[in-house]
């Protein structure tokens, strides 16, 4: 077989290199810096200027009114003697952990559940109803349902006549603070999995059925694999949103004139108490911005060790 030859005074170009592509991927560059450029800027206002503005105040000693006092690593070193953030930041790695495995593990359940049944789209919508509504009115709902009097003990009460439980007394309130933002987050990963199961053909399971799998090896060896880079992405952002859970902690853990106490305390609503007079001595800005962005670096590298752990090979179908 011979290679046909192009003809004579035509140039040899190579393969993948068309005439003109540099000109063209110049044009296609200056057609995406108006779009990209305003974003780029917005970003580096709202997000990288307040981060490094954090990070400059954490390096002082300051009210927010008074002349900044430098003290150096004087606020980190304080961070690891304060009982308080030690509290608080065990409470969001509980919150990162726990709620975050009770949180998939019902949410595949349910994915499996509803992808069978008819009328998934409106089942679909009440899962996700919580997510969307205001958390300081799920904060008085979940409030009513667990109170002395509420619908849980008047149940329990009627049915199996026992005694009012202190459901949110001060050993109980992280408890069912736990539980609440699994209610509350729980339908938002059930769409985000649902969608990335109903994407895999249904060739996929027949072929599985034929060969005499079951519905565990199913979800190993189908499911699992064909959505994980959905699921991976999902991690990361459940990662990301357990650090930023602060509206309902304040409103359900506290009351009218007061914050929830210490003992229930996360990261967000750390830097919340000491910036704002949650504890005594108040308004201490660096030594909250100091907590801040001791989380930050924290949770990149968690990250970042997650993202890698996560990393497998994506399979196209």
């Amino acid at each position: 077989m011979t290679l046909a030859t192009p003809p004579v005074g035509e140039p040899r170009h190579r393969r993948g290199s068309p005439r003109g592509t540099g000109a063209f991927d110049r044009s296609r560059r200056r057609l995406y810096l108006p779009f990209v450029v305003p974003a780029l800027v917005l970003y580096l206002a709202f997000v990288i200027g307040p981060t490094l503005a954090a990070l400059w105040i954490s390096f002082h000693r300051w009210d927010g009114v008074s002349d900044m006092r430098w003290n150096g690593l004087d606020n980190y070193s304080a961070l690891f003697d304060d009982p308080t953030f030690r509290t608080a930041l065990a409470n969001t790695l509980i919150i990162l952990v726990v709620a975050g495995a009770a949180i998939f593990a019902i949410s595949f359940v349910l994915t499996m559940i509803v992808r069978e049944m008819r009328g998934r789209s409106f089942i679909r919508s009440v899962l996700f109803f919580p997510h969307i509504v205001s958390a300081i009115v799920l904060s008085i709902v979940w409030g009513f349902i667990f109170e002395h009097n509420g619908t849980v003990n008047t149940i329990l009460s009627t049915v199996f006549g026992t005694e009012p439980i202190p459901w949110l007394n001060a050993d109980n309130l992280f408890l069912m603070i736990l539980i609440g933002t699994v209610w509350i987050s729980t339908g938002l990963y059930v769409t985000i999995i649902l969608a990335a199961v109903d994407r895999i053909p249904r060739y996929f399971y027949e072929e599985a059925l034929l060969a005499g799998a079951n519905a565990y090896q199913r979800l190993r060896f189908v499911t699992l694999p064909l959505s994980w880079d959905v699921i991976s992405v999902a991690a990361i952002f459940w990662t990301i949103s357990s650090l930023k859970i602060f509206e309902f902690i304040y409103a359900f853990g506290g009351t009218t004139n007061d914050m929830p106490p210490p003992a229930v305390w996360n990261s967000a609503l750390f830097v919340y108490g000491e910036s704002f007079g949650g504890r005594s001595p108040s308004y201490l800005f660096g030594y909250a911005s100091a907590s801040a962005i001791l989380m930050l670096v924290l949770f990149t590298a968690l990250i970042v060790v997650l993202r890698r752990l996560l990393r497998r090979d994506s399979i196209e179908f």
